[in-house]
């Protein structure tokens, strides 16, 4: 196939053999199956900001800091320079989320190098060694979704655990080979601490998650893992192995209406964004 104009440096530098096939294009990134010597990879080329589709980037990017204060001034200035950095900050927080993630036991794939917007890193297979579904492409039993949802929510506590929510989590970034679930997609990870819009992209991804679970195993409508999580989070009683039940009441004495609208809007925001992605899906080859 067309080598794509990005893949080409890291083929010149002997770090791609051969482009094998495009695996998906969205709407940040495209994904090709590439050759690395005698090892199958993937290359994610990501977009230039100014064609990708991840809306409201900027909510993303709060809390993010850069080492370097020119860099940071750059920036917040929005100059060319500056919006170079931010190319490059984007493109490397998902190196870096990665490689935590996995130091904290969260099942990712192994990143090896990125590089002008190209991150190279693991294929993740199924047993027969072709490309694992996605979540969304995987029919389960009952004690199936159980099973997996329960890893799911203990790796989403792992990564709150290592300070980092993932931001935009559903059944269209996550994978499943022969072990279970893999988290993918991570561009767009959020400083727990640092960023004010953490609580809400958290209790986004979990329940986003617990409802397509739930679609196989009902029982799961009924929890409310991603409140108590995140009480044990702001509590400081978190620990990566901390059990979690899915049980919590919330007190909603005072609540703030107009807060709860603003949630409902949202919801209603992710379920078109969600439905778009299907839609994507649904045209891959």
């Amino acid at each position: 196939m067309k080598i794509p104009k990005r893949i080409q440096p890291l083929i010149d530098e002997g770090l791609i053999d051969e482009v094998i096939s495009r695996l998906m294009s969205g709407k940040e990134a495209d994904v090709y199956v590439v050759r690395c010597n005698s090892e199958i990879r993937c290359a994610k080329v990501y977009k230039e900001a100014a064609n990708r589709g991840f809306k409201q980037a900027v909510l993303y990017r709060e809390g993010r800091k850069s080492r370097n204060s020119r860099r940071t001034r750059a920036m917040d200035k929005g100059s060319k320079f500056g919006r170079q950095q931010q190319e490059e900050t984007w493109h490397n927080a998902e190196v870096d989320a990665l490689k935590k993630l996995a130091a904290a036991d969260v099942r990712v794939p192994q990143p090896y190098a990125c590089i002008d917007g190209v991150l190279l890193m693991e294929l993740v297979t199924d047993k027969d060694g072709d490309v694992a579904p996605r979540l969304s492409e995987v029919d389960m039993s009952a004690e199936q979704a159980l099973r997996d949802h329960s890893k799911v929510m203990r790796f989403v506590v792992r990564m709150l655990c290592a300070g980092l929510v993932h931001g935009d989590l559903s059944e269209f970034n996550i994978l499943v080979d022969e072990g279970g679930p893999v988290i993918i997609d991570l561009p767009q990870a959020v400083d727990a601490a640092a960023n004010n819009n953490a609580e809400a992209m958290f209790e986004r991804d979990v329940n986003k998650i617990s409802s397509y679970y739930g679609q196989f195993a009902p029982k799961l409508l009924q929890t409310n893992y991603a409140k108590e999580i995140w009480k044990l989070f702001e509590e400081g009683d978190l620990q990566a192995e901390t059990e979690i039940t899915g049980l919590f009441t919330e007190n909603l004495e005072g609540a703030d209406v107009d807060a709860v609208l603003r949630e409902i809007q949202s919801a209603i925001a992710e379920e078109e964004q969600r439905l778009e992605r299907k839609n994507e899906a649904d045209e891959q080859p």
